[in-house]
């Protein structure tokens, strides 16, 4: 068995491919554009939609990370035992079926797989925003480090990559959460100053986001290779320059594609930062 060929990062929401496993609900095919969830950080949920052949379908609930060691072992999601690439294992996009293989749906079929196209622009929209969202929310706290904590892309320190301990994105809109914990304060970090005016920090980070959705730069997954864990880098053009991520998930082509990016800071907890972000798509 070979790694998955992926079509995702270039935008591909139909393929072919043939069943190359079936395990239980989940079926995995030697090429899909369908993208799946990440069992180390699950941060975008995978693409659903439909496999098919000739007239027939049946609907696949969510695509997930799958793997096989070179013993034999098989494993899905929170199961696989090792990161994302480790060595000893092939590495494989699984399509968890919502009913019963059809009795079309075996080993070596050749199939068609649909990702759902909606449902794939949201979650695009809401990682874009994420990213974006995190640069500046880096941006507005930059002057209440007193030491150097490292650097993001656009040169700020970065808050995001210390901080943040969960990033959950949904369509259109993502949850992240900063822990300001004792550690963060050795590093630096002045917690207390960022109590103290939440309010105007919020306010920065959307006069910035208002100005980057204005510039409708343009946004590209680069890629190292063809499979699901070949390195993808996710890159931007933003008025200060382009910045690039490592990112396994999936973006939208341009900023021209959201007609807002807010975002929401909750200090409700004083350990824990809350940022909502929020995204309009373009009409």
């Amino acid at each position: 068995m070979t790694p998955t060929v992926v079509t995702f990062p270039s935008g591909a929401l139909a393929g072919k491919g043939r069943v190359a496993r079936m395990d239980g609900d989940i079926v995995v095919l030697d090429a899909t554009p369908f993208h799946p969830v990440d069992h180390t950080w699950p941060d975008q949920p995978g693409d659903a939609g439909l496999l098919r052949r000739g007239d027939e379908s049946v609907r696949v609930s969510e695509a997930v990370m799958a793997a096989v060691s070179d013993e034999g072992e098989f494993a899905v999601g929170a199961d696989i035992p090792v990161k994302r690439g480790g060595e000893g294992w092939t590495w494989l996009v699984g399509h968890r079926l919502s009913d019963s293989a059809p009795a079309w749906l075996v080993d070596g079929a050749e199939v068609e797989a649909q990702v759902d196209e909606a449902g794939r622009a949201g979650l695009s929209r809401g990682h874009t925003a994420c990213h974006l969202a995190s640069l500046a929310l880096d941006a507005a706290l930059a002057d209440l480090w007193r030491k150097d904590p490292g650097t993001d892309p656009l040169g700020n320190p970065d808050f995001e990559a210390r901080a943040n301990q969960s990033s959950r994105i949904h369509p259109d809109g993502s949850v992240d959460d900063y822990r300001l914990g004792k550690s963060l304060r050795r590093a630096g970090f002045d917690p207390d100053g960022l109590a103290a005016t939440l309010k105007e920090r919020e306010e920065r980070i959307n006069a910035l986001l208002a100005e980057w959705v204005a510039s409708g730069g343009a946004s590209r997954i680069d890629v190292e290779g063809p499979t699901i864990v070949d390195r993808r880098t996710w890159r931007c053009d933003l008025p200060q320059g382009e910045v690039a991520f490592l990112c396994g998930g999936t973006h939208v082509a341009s900023l021209a594609e959201f007609a807002s990016i807010r975002v929401s800071l909750d200090l409700s907890d004083p350990q824990l930062l809350v940022m909502t972000t929020t995204a309009v798509r373009a009409a």
